[in-house]
């Protein structure tokens, strides 16, 4: 039932001025989502990152399965006994990890680059919703992207395994289908960390040097670092951890696979927290 008195108009209790036609919270985010997936479809480097990163999964993973294979009929039973063929095959998300990184990085940098910016906070005030439509949109791309990478390169690192007669899985092993999927998770997540920091430092150099610093050197250095230190760093860093999910053999002094995973995700839910609290508080 609508009731017109002296100009307004009301419905269900609602009072609002006649011809008003905001919309809706739920149709202003759809279109928030439209606009976003608009942007990250058109931007060229898009194109270049999704399929750089599928090159690096499947190009990293016929090396080292090679590798690994020629190598494992030299191996002393130790090292035999240690063999991993899932993360032998999977080894490429140390940069795929860095590429999606990145483009969940220029989400936000780009416009803060090109000063676009200022043109989506005037469409968009509310900013939580632009920056959590940027979020949905990355994951809806990082996502099967990410899947897809760790899909090529097992079943490329494990053809090349069982062609140098090595040790191999198959897609009905339980922890092939736990590493694809786990693998996926971790890039997508890989995608929201770049987001969240390139939310906060607002600059793409910046966040690259940021994602090479936490993602690949701090993991190269672990090992050096002195006594519990090292220990810590070793088991807990959430790169580290969350790496954990591509492993078919389980470490007793690292973290279980979902249980490192799960470290990453709260990281990454953390950062995007602060992200949306420094993205509200400053000026465009």
């Amino acid at each position: 039932m609508m009731i017109e008195v002296r100009g307004l108009t009301k419905r269900h209790g609602e009072v609002r001025p006649q011809g008003d036609r905001r919309p809706r919270r739920g149709a202003m985010f759809l279109h928030c989502l439209k606009a976003e997936w608009i942007k990250i479809r058109t931007m060229r480097s898009t194109v270049y990152i999704v399929l750089g990163t599928l090159a690096i999964g499947v190009g990293l993973a016929a090396l080292n399965g090679t590798s690994a294979g020629r190598e494992y009929a030299t191996m002393t039973a130790a090292d035999r006994a240690a063999f991993d063929p899932l993360a032998t095959s999977l080894r490429g998300y140390l940069l795929a990890q860095i590429t999606l990184g990145l483009l969940g990085g220029l989400a936000i940098t780009s416009e803060y680059g090109a000063r676009t910016i200022v043109s989506t906070l005037a469409a968009v005030p509310r900013r939580a919703r632009v920056l959590a439509a940027k979020a949905a949109v990355l994951m809806a791309v990082t996502l099967p992207v990410g899947l897809l990478v760790s899909l090529s390169g097992f079943l490329v690192g494990q053809a090349a395994l069982a062609g140098a007669g090595a040790p191999h899985l198959y897609l009905s092993d339980p922890s092939a289908l736990r590493g694809i999927l786990g693998g996926g998770l971790y890039l997508m997540l890989a995608g929201l960390f770049g987001l969240a920091i390139g939310t906060v430092l607002r600059s793409t150099t910046a966040t690259v040097t940021t994602l090479f610093g936490t993602m690949l050197i701090v993991q190269a250095f672990a090992p050096a670092l002195p006594g519990a230190l090292g220990d810590w760093v070793t088991k807990y860093w959430p790169p580290i951890a969350g790496g954990q999910i591509i492993t078919g053999h389980h470490d007793p002094a690292l973290l279980a696979p979902w249980a490192g995973l799960a470290v990453m995700a709260s990281c990454v839910a953390k950062l995007l927290m602060t992200a949306f609290v420094a993205f509200r508080k400053r000026d465009a």
